[in-house]
């Protein structure tokens, strides 16, 4: 065959190869953007907690992506990109005094508050991340190829498995001390209260029920702004501050 046939002698596997490929790159933009933040903001801010822990996470996707190890490699790098994209997104607008998602709010609202441990602001910002963020990148993704979300299932589970490792690494990296967190600690049980496994359970779910509504737009605004506001909900809860204040002395 004559290299101007390029689809049929290169084959299925070098058009996933450039798949893979190509969605990496499209991940390297938000990468940069990430690592920048990271050199921007200050180490005691809220937001830098969980971009440290964000940031490593998604190198692992970027590494899953080159690698093959995700199906239909077009379509799990375009959901790649634009779910890891909502992030410095909302950041961006957070910046620029913009209309934050409500999910975001409570992060940024809490980010300086000194009375809260780098792990509550981490997991404030995985719960916005995974309950809210993932389940808009699903739709939108699905929409933009033309597809079922059904179709994105195979990378939406590999793609959870990667980020479970945000759980891990908020409890290793970010845990009071160098030993595990004690028992009677407010902290552990918080921790212990948030779970990856039913969040990404949740966010799949209304991924499915947004998409069943595509065609209700109206019915579609009102569950996407009442889920917006639920896992915004759940984060201020997350950020319940658990360290005691000096009280101030009068008299």
């Amino acid at each position: 065959m004559t290299m101007t046939q390029s689809g049929s002698a290169a084959g299925p596997a070098a058009a996933d190869r450039t798949g893979e490929a190509g969605g990496a790159e499209g991940m390297d933009g938000v990468i940069a953007r990430m690592r920048a933040l990271q050199e921007e903001l200050p180490p005691h801010d809220g937001v830098a907690a969980f971009n440290r822990v964000y940031l490593s996470v998604t190198l692992s996707v970027r590494h899953s992506l080159v690698d093959g190890l995700l199906p239909r490699p077009r379509s799990a790098a375009a959901l790649a990109a634009v779910f890891a994209g909502r992030y410095p997104a909302a950041v961006d607008l957070a910046a620029a005094g913009g209309p934050v998602p409500a999910c975001w709010r409570p992060l940024f609202r809490a980010r300086h508050h000194t009375g809260l441990h780098p792990a509550q602001f981490a997991l404030a910002g995985v719960n916005a991340h995974i309950g809210y963020d993932l389940a808009m990148a699903v739709v939108e993704t699905a929409r933009a190829h033309g597809c079922e979300p059904s179709a994105l299932q195979g990378a939406f589970d590999r793609i959870g498995d990667v980020l479970v490792e945000l759980e891990e690494r908020i409890r290793e990296d970010l845990a009071p001390g160098p030993g595990p967190l004690d028992i009677a600690d407010p902290l552990t049980h918080l921790i212990a209260g948030w779970n990856m496994e039913r969040a990404r359970d949740s966010a799949w779910s209304a991924a499915r029920l947004l998409w069943s509504m595509r065609r209700l737009p109206e019915l579609a605004e009102e569950f996407t702004r009442r889920l917006d506001s639920g896992v915004g909900l759940v984060g201020r809860f997350l950020l319940t501050p658990l360290e005691r204040r000096p009280v101030a002395r009068t008299g």
